[in-house]
């Protein structure tokens, strides 16, 4: 986003409201926007999993394959 707000946008497509239903339309629907996001709430960020806790006790894979077996 820009930092603007963006400015609602109603199109007609059938009829010819007057400018009292137009209000009325933006009243009902602002009112239920805010109760909405008045009532939102984000989730809890979840804790590490059990297997990013055991990461420090993992040693990394150790490369080089069957020949470090070799006598």
């Amino acid at each position: 986003m820009s930092g603007q707000s963006e400015i609602p946008r109603v199109d007609v497509v059938r009829g010819t409201p007057t400018d009292e239903e137009l209000a009325a339309l933006v009243a009902v629907v602002s009112e239920a926007y805010a109760a909405e996001a008045a009532s939102a709430v984000a989730d809890e960020p979840a804790g590490d999993d059990a297997w990013t806790r055991s990461r420090r006790l993992r040693r990394p894979l150790v490369r080089g394959g069957w020949a470090r077996f070799r006598g």
